[in-house]
């Protein structure tokens, strides 16, 4: 597996850069984990979310937050400074683990789970279907998207993010784990204590990505022809 350690000037390349990664390992078979960390605040609607349930856009408009969408499911949130991001692009043939998207989910969160207490040196649970916490808050959310031969799933890892800054732009969401039990944000989420540098370590021993991937796909025409517009951004 190859690693891409990139961080792309605006949102939409960012979100476009992971599609492009997973169409390159649809159509060739090659593997990737990516990090990247956003310098600006902008707001990610899952692939169904629906916009006016989600988000304040009203908020988002008056201080120019980017409101984007991704291509997985999952739930809305909010990225800017002190997001850990990481973009996991695997094949799916002829891996019995990656077959369903429960046993997909099962697969790579107990991997990250088990990486993650090694580093901490205290547990971390998986709870809901792909969050993972530590003492019962919420430091990272995941999502998965499929194609017929590969899979992209990532994720945040919240390291040293101002929780406030949800309340300004974000409802409670519509849908929530049971563990969540109807929490704010702020009571709700927490940023582990670690720093991205050592997250990257443990992801890059966890899936043995130590070869840089030195042909990035083409993102440009992704983000130039999807992510850029409202009629995707803001189609629901």
């Amino acid at each position: 597996m190859k690693c891409l350690d990139l961080t792309l000037p605006a949102p939409a390349a960012n979100l476009a850069c992971d599609e492009a990664l997973l169409d390159a390992c649809e159509e060739q078979g090659s593997e990737a984990l990516r990090f990247w960390e956003p310098q600006e605040y902008f707001v990610v609607l899952g692939f169904s979310n629906h916009l006016a349930r989600e988000v304040d856009a009203a908020a988002c408009r008056r201080e120019n937050v980017p409101i984007c969408r991704r291509c997985s499911g999952g739930g809305t949130v909010l990225q800017g400074p002190g997001c850990l991001n990481y973009s996991l692009i695997l094949n799916i043939d002829d891996d019995a683990a990656l077959e369903t998207i429960t046993s997909a989910n099962c697969h790579i969160m107990s991997k990250h789970k088990a990486a993650l207490e090694a580093h901490l040196g205290q547990p971390v649970q998986v709870r809901g279907h792909t969050d993972l916490a530590w003492n019962e808050l919420k430091f990272s959310g995941n999502a998965q998207r499929r194609k017929r031969r590969a899979l992209l799933f990532h994720g945040t890892f919240l390291l040293g993010f101002d929780l406030a800054m949800i309340d300004r732009f974000l409802p409670m969401p519509s849908r929530q784990p049971e563990y969540r039990q109807n929490r704010s944000h702020q009571e709700f989420l927490t940023n582990l204590p670690l720093a991205a540098g050592e997250i990257k370590e443990a992801l890059r021993k966890t899936w043995a990505a130590h070869e840089p991937l030195e042909a990035v796909p083409d993102w440009e025409r992704l983000a130039a022809e999807k992510y850029a517009f409202d009629s995707w951004n803001l189609k629901f």
